[in-house]
């Protein structure tokens, strides 16, 4: 009769050893899936090209945005890549019928106390423009931060969804060099900035430069702990989306734009003096034209609340004294005249009882009278332009 041996208990030597063996294996893991996942650079970092937008729930027909996420169920993040990813351009694709515009710019074109429905791009929608044989389609591709490097970032990406034609609105808010690399969309994609101008040959630095070091633990797991909570929490804020169809909080009541002010003259720290184009960014617009190509690029300096209260004879509005204002649209007139540029000035278009809660906010009638206005121009001129 064979008889098993009786095993025998491990060593706490071989048990140690053991214990030892899986803590470095465990650490090596780490180690090595936090360098994979930092190592892309520039590249999205992989829970960003997840989203469950355009699958399970519809893709949002504005990027998102929010400072209330309970209230208006969307929030504010800075990964381009999964602000792309949730909206409604990223699960659309083109239909030989579409005439594709998109439209970006500042707070006033993604709509600030407008339904999706009520902002420019979706009145616009509402119209049944047509360019020859094609509909057109607007997508809102507006952002509520002013500064043009902000909207460069966001049409490098765009162009990947094979737009027709671009709409740029703007304002002077958004020119001063000093402001183009604080808006968290830039500040938050850093190394896509970067890349972006240095291809542009754009004179745009941050000043300091990283370590490796540092880039690679922003870029790891354990760095990007933030951007991944708040992606996963957009996932889940696109579940009442859904449901709800609200992605913003609209307040019974808020407090009207202003239309008396002080007799200060300064804007942006400078006071009254000449203004020339390198006070103002107009090498990223000049950039922007670049790398749309043979799309035809609409500029459009967007309508702003002309006060008529207190010292309105030197200030039109909160953010601007009348000096800097006429002088910006000087300068961007000349250069939209001696670059071909396809440009429509509609500052003073909007009566001032169309804003809201800003200088730069419309109204929902204001936005349809925006839109009326407009509309001629961009059957006309955009079609034009793609057809040659």
């Amino acid at each position: 009769m064979c008889h098993r041996e009786e095993e025998k208990p491990a060593s706490p030597e071989t048990a140690a050893t053991f214990l030892r063996n899986v803590v470095f294996k465990a650490i090596g893991l780490f180690v090595a899936l936090n360098l994979v996942w930092g190592g892309g650079g520039v590249a999205a970092k992989p829970v960003e090209r997840v989203s469950l937008y355009n699958l399970v729930v519809p893709g949002r027909l504005r990027f998102p945005f929010g400072e209330d996420p309970i209230r208006s169920y969307n929030m504010s993040l800075s990964s381009l890549e999964a602000m792309f990813a949730s909206h409604i351009i990223a699960g659309r694709p083109k239909s030989q019928s579409e005439y594709r515009v998109i439209i970006i710019g500042d707070s006033s074109i993604w709509g600030t106390l407008l339904k999706p429905d009520e902002t420019l791009a979706g009145v616009l929608d509402q119209m049944g423009l047509r360019c020859g044989d094609k509909t057109m389609r607007f997508y809102n591709l507006g952002y509520p931060t002013l500064a043009l490097a902000k909207d460069f970032l966001i049409l490098r990406r765009a162009l990947g969804y094979d737009p027709d034609a671009i709409i740029w609105s703007l304002t002077l808010e958004a020119f001063p060099r000093d402001k183009q690399l604080t808006s968290p969309q830039v500040a938050g994609n850093r190394l896509e900035a970067e890349r972006a101008f240095q291809l542009a040959q754009l004179d745009y630095s941050f000043g300091d430069t990283p370590s490796f070091i540092d880039l690679l633990y922003k870029n790891s797991l354990a760095g990007s702990r933030r951007e991944i909570a708040d992606v996963l929490r957009l996932q889940f804020y696109g579940v009442m989306w859904a449901a709800t169809g609200i992605d913003q909080f609209y307040p019974s009541s808020y407090p009207p734009a202003l239309v008396d002010f002080n007799d200060d003259l300064k804007f942006n720290k400078w006071e009254p003096r000449l203004l020339s184009e390198k006070d103002l960014a107009f090498d990223l617009l000049e950039a922007g034209f670049k790398i749309a190509g043979d799309r035809p690029v609409l500029i459009l300096n967007e309508p702003m609340l002309i006060s008529q209260g207190r010292n309105s004879q030197i200030r039109y509005n909160f953010y601007y004294p009348r000096w800097a204002y006429d002088q910006y649209r000087e300068l961007l007139a000349e250069r939209a005249k001696s670059s071909g540029w396809l440009y429509l000035d509609m500052w003073d278009k909007i009566p001032p009882q169309e804003f809201t809660n800003s200088a730069i906010h419309l109204s929902a009638a204001g936005v349809k009278e925006y839109a009326r206005l407009i509309q001629k121009d961009l059957s006309d001129s955009l079609c034009t332009l793609t057809s040659k």
